[in-house]
């Protein structure tokens, strides 16, 4: 049974009631007389018979409450109690668990990272169907309105990739509960193209012949290779086929940790061309003796933030050239292969790409810019059959 009592040493009155099992305290600013007293006992008597009924809202009483938030906690966890249907936060992991036995130990751990920084932080205590399509449509507003460290707004590419991974939740959890999916209609968020920026065989060469001395062979392979920054900074001597010049990728160096490649496709066999066998032998001279073909003077790995800093980016600026990701060397690959006639099904093979798709959708473009554009290729060709007649 509730009371209205007075507030030491302000004589004010308050409300003391129970609701669902939790002692309820709510203060108001109306002194102890005898009109207050009546009126509030009397608004007491409408919130338990309320309460009697189920019926009763707290937020509609006390909207300002300094306990409505432990008072949602409670009700959820109530509800889970009598539906079943475990919150967001209990689900989550145990769907994380499940699934993390097939994952890379770097994808695990951005996975665990969304969960705890944007997902969990929002909504952990909410049950599984309690989340509306109103709440995500708010969730991901407010996501795409936060503020990076640079003073920067998320990117929207970033906004879509926590979504996806709570998609994936509601959605197991839809499966095994038999709730409605309130992400149902909603769409991922316009992105923009990002734009590759390759450099031309002029431009690979001047780098080349400017880098520092102890880096040429390092960019030589880099840049006529397409290998990935965690593909050349894991290769191992053991890889290296002399004989039939090949570069076999095995494994990546992912955060300093040696794992199995991107995918399955990335496991595959490069040719070297002359420049690349030459640089490898070279090479050869200076670690051959160790384990991994690029390493430091610790017989380390290189860190790939390291050769960013202090080769990568210094030697663009000595150059004058614009600055761009070292990932722009295995564009650069592709798109001189592609200048150079080779088979697209052989370069999609050397990239370690499924088929021919991305090769075409993503480097295409730039083989206007790097081949003959009048059509005299096509002419010799027809002239050379018309000759034979």
């Amino acid at each position: 049974m509730g009371s209205v009592r007075v507030r030491k040493g302000s004589n004010n009155l308050f409300f003391d009631f129970q609701y669902k099992g939790l002692r309820c305290r709510e203060q108001t600013t109306l002194p102890d007389t005898p009109a207050n007293r009546k009126k509030m006992e009397s608004m007491l008597q409408r919130i338990e018979a309320e309460i009697l009924l189920d019926q009763f809202n707290y937020e509609n009483y006390f909207p300002n409450s300094s306990i409505l938030e432990k008072i949602k906690r409670h009700t959820r966890k109530l509800d889970k109690f009598q539906s079943g249907i475990p919150d967001l936060k209990s689900f989550a992991w145990t769907w994380f668990e499940e699934l993390e036995v097939g994952w890379r130990r770097t994808y695990s751990k951005t996975i665990s990272g969304i969960l705890k920084r944007y997902i969990l932080k929002y909504y952990g205590d909410y049950l599984l169907n309690e989340i509306t399509k109103p709440e995500l449509m708010k969730f991901r507003a407010k996501i795409a309105k936060k503020v990076n460290k640079k003073g920067k707004s998320i990117n929207p590419v970033t906004v879509n990739k926590v979504m996806k991974i709570f998609k994936m939740i509601i959605s197991e959890g839809t499966e095994r509960f038999n709730f409605k999916n309130p992400f149902r209609g909603i769409k991922p968020l316009a992105t923009r193209k990002f734009q590759i920026q390759p450099f031309t065989l002029d431009e690979v060469m001047l780098f080349i012949s400017k880098v520092r001395e102890d880096f040429k062979n390092y960019y030589t392979i880099r840049f006529f290779t397409g290998m990935r920054t965690s593909e050349i900074d894991g290769l191992k001597w053991k890889y290296i086929d002399f004989d039939n010049r090949l570069i076999q990728i095995r494994e990546a160096l992912v955060q300093g940790h040696m794992e199995y490649t991107k995918n399955d496709y990335s496991q595959r066999e490069i040719m070297m061309s002359q420049p690349v066998y030459e640089a490898f032998k070279k090479q050869y001279e200076v670690t051959g003796n160790h384990e991994f073909v690029f390493c430091t003077r610790n017989l380390k790995p290189l860190d790939y933030c390291n050769v960013n800093n202090r080769i990568w980016a210094p030697t663009l600026r000595y150059l004058g050239f614009q600055h761009r990701r070292a990932y722009e060397t295995r564009h650069t690959a592709a798109t001189l292969w592609l200048a150079s006639g080779e088979n697209p099904e052989w370069i999609a093979r050397q990239m370690g790409h499924a088929n021919t798709e991305m090769l075409f959708r993503v480097y295409s473009r730039y083989v206007p810019n790097l081949t003959r554009q009048d059509g005299s290729a096509f002419d010799k060709l027809i002239n050379s059959k018309i000759d034979n007649f």
